[in-house]
């Protein structure tokens, strides 16, 4: 499946529109997270933990859109938005959401 942040695919005609698909993933932030990045703040650099979350949050997101877009018989994905969300009353959560727009582009 073609996943793209474009509004069409280059050299494709889309030739249905499916409709609008989401996937969301809402991911919690634990207390060795918070720790080892408070360290890493404070010496200077990157939060590999955290990077590593954010990562794992994305691509499952896109992963559970792709999947709703399929089962709406969609062979691509045009327009996709990824959003990033802070949660929770200690913002200890992270909401990643995709969306995008599933249609059917011709085969060659």
């Amino acid at each position: 499946m073609i996943i793209t942040t474009t509004p069409s695919v280059e050299g494709k005609k889309i030739v249905e529109y499916k409709g609008i698909v989401f996937g969301e993933v809402v991911s919690g932030v634990d207390f060795v997270k918070d720790f080892a990045a408070g360290i890493t703040n404070f010496f200077g650099g990157r939060s590999g933990s955290y990077e590593e979350e954010l990562l794992a949050a994305r691509e499952n997101a896109l992963r559970e859109m792709q999947q709703r877009a399929y089962q709406m018989g969609a062979n691509a994905v045009v327009g996709v938005d990824i959003d990033y969300e802070v949660l929770g009353t200690n913002n200890g959560m992270l909401m990643v959401s995709a969306s995008g727009t599933a249609v059917r582009v011709e085969n060659e």
